[in-house]
């Protein structure tokens, strides 16, 4: 029988500045860790747009 998944992406924003503070990248990805989801791929297009952090669980 296989797994079934749910998926989660979760945009984080960069600062004023462009760049991504790592407070702010860390707090992101403890917050869904903390729910039960785990994290699969951060996908980075620029320092000067959002990071997307894509999580799964079990459904």
């Amino acid at each position: 029988m296989s797994t079934r998944w749910q998926y989660q992406v979760v945009e984080i924003k960069p600062g004023m500045m462009g760049g991504h503070k790592q407070e702010v990248v860390q707090e992101a990805l403890v917050r869904p860790g903390q729910q039960g989801w785990e994290l699969v791929q951060v996908v980075s297009n620029g320092p000067i747009v959002p990071l997307l952090a894509v999580f799964k669980r079990p459904a």
